[in-house]
């Protein structure tokens, strides 16, 4: 892992352990200053330190880890286009103690997975819905002597959500993957934030 997510990282780990700078410096055997400047991204540690950094915040900072990083991250973000949570919900639980950014994506891509299932599933709720108010509307329409073309373009309009779901996860998907490939932030819009 580099600089600066390793330095975030280090961060994270120390404050979920509810570590001070001080304590954690204690425990590697380093001054506080050298902590300060590995949680600010200003200093690469030297292998020992990441070793006792690794062994007291319970983590591996080993280098294969992020060599694989970009292909899990895209693999996260192109598993949008088919709103299903099973995949980025398991590269997240397995590589989110590994990768900083697979840890901070795979909550921005797990949040969006869920918000756009929720939409579905209202969506498909409504659906089901539709046969049973169709024969009345259609009757009380018909008796008001609505054209049954007009009918049917709004049988049509109740599918045209799920297909504009279906467009803008592809679109967010493929949009994401690739501000991931060129090292940007990525940007999921409409996600709410189950997953903190």
């Amino acid at each position: 892992m580099n600089q600066p997510d390793l330095g975030l990282k280090v961060a994270e780990l120390r404050q979920q352990k509810g570590l001070t700078q001080e304590q954690l410096a204690e425990k590697c055997e380093v001054s506080t200053r050298t902590i300060q400047r590995i949680e600010r991204g200003e200093v690469d540690p030297r292998a020992y330190t990441l070793q006792c950094l690794g062994e007291a915040l319970e983590f591996d900072f080993g280098e294969d880890n992020t060599q694989s990083e970009s292909f899990w991250l895209v693999v996260m973000h192109l598993s949008s286009i088919l709103p299903t949570l099973i995949i980025p919900l398991l590269i997240w639980s397995w590589k989110k103690r590994q990768s900083f950014k697979i840890n901070e994506q795979g909550r921005v891509v797990l949040n969006f997975q869920i918000t756009m299932m929720l939409l579905l599933f209202l969506g498909g709720f409504l659906l089901t819905l539709l046969p049973i108010a169709l024969p009345p509307l259609g009757k009380a329409l018909d008796d008001m002597g609505v054209n049954m073309m007009l009918f049917e373009f709004m049988v049509l309009c109740a599918t045209a959500p799920m297909v504009l779901i279906g467009i803008f996860c592809t679109y967010q998907g493929v949009v994401n993957a690739m501000r991931t490939l060129l090292d940007k932030p990525v940007r999921y819009q409409l996600s709410l934030p189950f997953v903190k």
